[in-house]
């Protein structure tokens, strides 16, 4: 029997019959994994893409001859990263094993692109310095913490008021990189700014209680597991947003944090202003961070920890980047008299 590819629905029509829809499928499963909002926008933006770049015919209907042409046009005709490439790859991944549930062998075959090795842009301290001082007000400490801790922006910016133990003078970071929680140090310095942003925070939530609002976003099934949690102020963002927004995964007005987005734009023109030519990302506090222990003489163990990296391998790519050099080689050149 001939196959009759069969037309994916991707979005509803109000004027036509009730049809199931493979994206809400899709949603639904990344959310019972778990799975970051993040996450979830860029699995269905690739596999609408995929689907329509072979004529709205359903995922099931093609195989590995459709996949690889994809990807190849991607790399091929979109110029794209290899990282991009494999984004796009994790997310066929995904519909055709939890979605669809077909076992295809040849996906295990499928051929990832390489990632180039790069070296790690990192800041003198000098050049952070500079560029902590082109900041201001909430962007200077958000600044000042991930140079700091060492933390990815999203981790910063999705702290709790409760992940911050001023006594025990350390920051939890909850669900990282792997959903693994870590411990990481408090610098002394912000000790005083963050105490002022707890109370800001404060007076945000109060004013949200009073306006019939004020529940926080909780993750996995803890809103039914304590239905009063959402409310508790510890639960809430360190760092909330100005505006309360409408929560995407089930419609309720609440406060978010800050869009990392502010932060970025904050440092495009703090790098100017301070004449540093280095690009200059909120990642790049993070290079910095592991690669001033590491020239302070930190074990990488510890660094390796701080940063919660799985393999000390990963971490190891810092010590490229020291001032020193990694085996401490002197330039011939420097000999020469």
């Amino acid at each position: 029997m001939d196959y009759q590819p069969q037309k994916v629905v991707i979005s509803k029509d109000a004027s036509g019959p009730s049809r199931p829809m493979l994206l809400d499928e899709v949603r639904r499963r990344i959310r019972v994994k778990h799975y970051s909002l993040r996450t979830e926008r860029v699995y269905i933006a690739w596999i609408r893409r995929f689907i329509l770049a072979n004529g709205r015919r359903h995922p099931r209907g093609l195989g590995q001859v459709e996949i690889e042409a994809f990807l190849t046009h991607l790399a091929v005709e979109g110029q794209v990263a290899a990282s991009t490439q494999n984004q796009a790859l994790a997310a066929l991944l995904f519909l055709y094993r939890e979605v669809l549930a077909m076992e295809l062998p040849w996906l295990d075959g499928i051929v990832r692109a390489k990632r180039p090795q790069r070296v790690p842009t990192v800041l003198s301290v000098r050049e952070v310095t500079s560029l902590l001082a082109q900041l201001d007000g909430r962007m200077w400490l958000v600044a000042s913490l991930l140079y700091g801790t060492g933390m990815r922006v999203l981790e910063c910016m999705r702290l709790r008021v409760k992940d911050v133990d001023f006594a025990r003078n350390e920051i939890i970071i909850r669900e990282g990189k792997g959903a693994k929680d870590r411990h990481t140090v408090l610098p002394q310095s912000l000790v005083g700014p963050l105490q002022r942003e707890v109370a800001r925070s404060r007076a945000l939530h109060d004013d949200d209680l009073r306006a019939g609002f004020g529940e926080a976003y909780l993750p996995r099934a803890l809103q039914r597991k304590f239905p009063n949690a959402a409310r508790d102020f510890g639960w809430q963002y360190l760092f909330p947003a100005a505006k309360r927004s409408i929560d995407p995964r089930c419609g309720a007005e609440r406060r978010h944090h800050v869009d990392p987005d502010v932060l970025s734009r904050s440092l495009r023109r703090a790098r100017l202003r301070a004449g540093i030519a280095k690009p200059v990302t909120a990642h790049t506090f993070r290079h910095s961070f592991a690669t001033h222990l590491l020239e302070r003489g930190y074990d990488i163990r510890t660094v390796q920890e701080l940063l919660g990296h799985k393999d000390v391998a990963t971490t190891q790519i810092y010590t490229h980047v020291l001032n020193r050099g990694t085996t401490g080689v002197v330039s011939p050149l420097d000999t020469v008299t």
